[in-house]
């Protein structure tokens, strides 16, 4: 076939979702195309191996950003999934929502329907929770998500104590009813495998006959006839090959490939793409604007026991754990070591929680290489209402020349001051008593990092980014927004974007939820079925600016 009802770009998050989604409707013949290939590798279905694939050519887009102007002109790695299951198939699998606030915001900026009673809804139904559903989490959505190894290792729960005896809330469900305060953490894995969306979604439909899967293929542009989107044109196996689309091409390429396709496509800011040398087809100033990100360092301790993951990085013990899970789906080797976290304020004022923990019981690098010779612990924490705001910039109507990538990190004073927040609360945590019988020395920053100058100096060598890349097609109804609430590009009929590039503001959290949520939704919008009504389950918010960071007096709205 060359004609489909719908065209799907990139099999990632929110493309396996729509995948799934608009096929279930039989009389509609879907096309899904994936610049990737397979995602049948051990290192992409074993949880403990998260580090590889992110790292791997064949399985991402290895992007670098420009030199980063406010973090000393580093040049920032940026990997994007480039495989079935997008960066759900390459990333830490860990599951977090973000803050109902943050959702609420989105409805603030312009995305009307986006707010978190609307929202709530579509998280629960791409979910089946490991502990059963309830008013906020899902029990028969095909997203399998858990607690891992249960924190088994006594380092987990030390964490979580610690910030109980530092003056913090215990959530048992921060994606419940409250997300702020200590406790376990959840991830995207079930029974001992990774649970990208390729696992979830895309391969029960891959049965169905109206839905079409092209891999190894590189769209190089939208096909526009006037203002209306009418296919792809696209390269595979040195073919240049036409798809029309009856109803709707969906970009659903991330928030790097997204706004580079449509600028590739002539849709864009004319400045930006007369630079490119591409002709302009439909003026949209936002497209690539607005882009946001996570950053995080990591806070590092040698642990005084010998019971760190340090002692099983060795070849032996990495045989035996990757032995277990062949043969048992188990063990070390079925979780992604994240099993606590925490979620707080940065200072009072804040109005919901900006600072997130995730707790690892080694001290190590995303690489998987070991930090120093022993055992130890480490916390990544970082500020994620950042207010910097970078941007994605086509450079050449070549479709396989990457594009400029500038994220303006710490651009602003407020995103300095909340990493400033993340040394100094981190430190009174960790040195509370639950840690006194593991707690050795401080190895990073160092406890000679004391004053602003040096916190500053510290952060801008070394925090890294938690690969949260978004924002940079964001939906709304002002002048720089690209998608409206339906996720419909503005002014062009027959071309939407759905994956977290349209998100207006980064949540409070990974991402793969929420952009799993997005799809759910906009594929109710696309097909013209009523939304799922909305949630009249109470949220734990913060009642007064005047208690102390991450404690707030707890009131329900």
């Amino acid at each position: 076939m060359s004609e489909f009802d719908y065209i799907i770009v990139g099999a990632g998050s929110a493309g396996c979702v729509l995948a799934n989604r608009l096929s279930a409707q039989e009389d509609k013949n879907v096309l899904l195309v994936e610049t990737g290939g397979s995602d049948r590798s051990i290192f992409i279905q074993m949880p403990t191996a998260l580090s590889i694939p992110m790292n791997t050519d064949k399985y991402a887009w290895q992007f670098m950003t420009e030199p980063e102007p406010y973090l000393d002109n580093r040049s920032m790695h940026c990997p994007r999934g480039k495989v079935l299951g997008g960066s759900s198939s390459i990333n830490g699998m860990v599951y977090v929502r973000g803050h109902a606030k943050d959702f609420d915001e989105w409805a603030q900026h312009g995305a009307k329907g986006w707010d978190y009673a609307h929202c709530l809804p579509y998280f629960k139904r791409s979910e089946t929770w490991a502990f059963g559903g309830d008013d906020y989490r899902g029990d028969e959505g095909p997203l399998g998500v858990n607690n891992g190894n249960e924190m088994a290792n006594p380092l987990y729960g030390a964490f979580i104590e610690a910030g109980k005896e530092a003056g913090y809330d215990y959530t048992a469900d921060y994606n419940g009813e409250q997300q702020e305060g200590f406790g376990p953490m959840h991830m995207t894995v079930k029974d001992g495998k990774r649970w990208s969306t390729a696992n979830a979604y895309l391969k029960p439909a891959m049965q169905r006959p109206n839905l079409t899967v092209l891999t190894h293929a590189t769209v190089h542009k939208v096909i526009l006839e006037g203002k209306r989107a009418v296919g792809v044109k696209l390269e595979r196996k040195g073919k240049i090959l036409e798809f029309k689309a009856r109803q709707e091409v969906i970009l659903s390429a991330g928030p790097i490939g997204s706004p580079h396709l449509l600028q590739l496509s002539g849709i864009g800011d004319p400045d930006t793409l007369a630079e490119a040398g591409i002709e302009l087809q439909h003026e949209l100033p936002g497209v690539g604007q607005n882009l946001q990100d996570h950053l995080e360092f990591y806070f590092q301790f040698r642990c005084n026991q010998p019971i760190s993951l340090n002692g099983k990085l060795d070849p032996w013990n990495k045989f035996l754990i990757g032995a277990r899970w062949i043969l048992k789906k188990d063990g070390l080797g079925a979780t992604n070591h994240f099993e606590s976290c925490g979620f707080i304020r940065s200072k009072e004022n804040v109005e919901w929680p900006d600072l997130q923990y995730h707790f690892l019981p080694a001290a190590m690098r995303y690489d998987g290489r070991e930090a120093f010779d022993g055992h130890g612990f480490q916390v990544h924490i970082g500020h994620n209402k950042p207010k910097s705001r970078g941007r994605v910039k086509v450079v050449s109507s070549d479709p396989k020349q990457s594009p400029s990538i500038l994220f303006n990190y710490l651009q602003e004073k407020e995103d300095i001051e909340g990493f400033r927040a993340c040394v100094r609360l981190t430190r009174e945590i960790i040195n509370q008593p639950a840690f006194d019988e593991y707690r050795g020395d401080e190895i990073q920053p160092g406890t000679d990092i004391q004053t602003d100058e040096q916190i500053d100096a510290f952060v801008r060598e070394s925090v890294e980014s938690a690969y949260h890349p978004s924002c940079s097609c964001k939906m709304g109804t002002d002048p720089m927004a690209v998608v409206d609430p339906e996720t419909r590009v503005h002014g062009l009929q027959g071309l939407r974007v759905v994956d977290s590039s349209i998100f207006p503001t980064i949540p409070n959290g990974n991402l793969n939820a929420p952009t799993i949520m997005v799809a759910e939704r906009a594929a109710d919008l696309i097909l013209g079925r009523p939304v799922l009504a909305p949630s009249e389950a109470p949220v734990a918010t913060k009642a007064t600016s005047t208690q102390r960071p991450g404690r707030p007096a707890r009131s329900v709205s």
